[in-house]
């Protein structure tokens, strides 16, 4: 990564993003990922790819590797029209019962309704942290880009550039942070009709299949861990190599994301788990601590 200095907080953070958007080249979908369900799913337009769902399967696709600490970025173009039922996920997860995992998931609509956006995040297993949104702009007529950064202090999911949710270390709190176990890549589309669009009340209309959804600028700048090295071993190494993610200016928002998100928040979001009294009697505990 080239060199990025500054005599000012304000310019070392804007030249930092700027180094973070260059750090690495934009690659092509079979250098970092591979199809893992219904490779007869899959089509490619120039640098796109398109994955698509019909009354015969869904399809994913997966990391070639798995990373600790870093960014991911990958540019969609949502699925158009009647999209009711439908889900298309961008996620990061590592495996096992007590997995960690970030979730972007993108919920179908009927035509001329938003699309919802909902996110989550999981650690040691444990999820019910959603977060729902709608968009400002229609995510079907281009593609935008969406993008994970995980360091250790903060996990923050970003909608072209703009943070739409922080999950922070409250580790001195007492609350686990996923910082403990490498992540794969992935995304998928699916049907989920019992639940997706107005709580499963409205159903796939299948006459409009096959749904299909695009991608392209893969992106990711991560610390990459061998399957071969034991979680404990990647953690150790990845938490201690001084990339770009780590430094002290990538430990929270700067202001101008802090107002970013707080007008993601009053403005585009409708569900937060948080505020949610019936699910929660007892506010969750991060809930207490958390900022934003």
């Amino acid at each position: 990564m080239a060199s990025c200095s500054s005599s000012s907080f304000i310019a070392l953070t804007l030249l930092l993003s700027l180094c973070v958007s260059s750090a690495k080249a934009i690659a092509k979908f079979d250098e970092m990922f591979q199809p893992y369900w219904a490779p007869d799913h899959f089509s490619f337009n120039g640098d796109a790819v398109n994955m698509k769902l019909d009354n015969f399967s869904g399809a994913g696709f997966s990391s070639e590797s798995k990373y600790m600490f870093g960014r991911v970025n990958i540019q969609i173009k949502l699925v158009e029209g009647d999209s009711a039922g439908t889900v298309t996920a961008f996620y990061m997860s590592s495996d096992g019962p007590k997995h960690h995992e970030f979730d972007f998931e993108f919920l179908g609509n009927t035509t001329g309704e938003p699309y919802l956006v909902q996110t989550n995040v999981y650690v040691n297993g444990v999820g019910n942290r959603e977060q729902r949104l709608n968009l400002w702009f229609d995510p079907t007529k281009d593609f935008h880009s969406y993008s994970i950064l995980w360091n250790q202090r903060q996990v923050v999911f970003m909608v072209d550039e703009t943070p739409i949710r922080v999950h922070t270390n409250l580790e001195h709190k007492g609350i686990p942070f996923p910082k403990d176990q490498a992540m794969g890549v992935y995304s998928s589309i699916w049907n989920a009709d019992d639940w997706a669009t107005q709580g499963g009340r409205v159903k796939t209309d299948w006459t409009h299949a096959p749904f299909v959804a695009s991608y392209r600028g893969f992106e990711i700048d991560g610390c990459e861990c061998p399957v071969s090295t034991a979680d404990s071993e990647n953690a150790k190494r990845c938490a201690n190599t001084g990339a770009w993610w780590d430094q002290p200016v990538m430990s929270e928002l700067n202001v101008h994301q802090s107002h970013q998100l707080i007008w993601v928040r009053a403005n585009h979001m409708i569900y937060d788990y948080c505020s949610d009294t019936a699910r929660f009697p007892s506010v969750p505990v991060e809930c207490e601590h958390h900022r934003h």
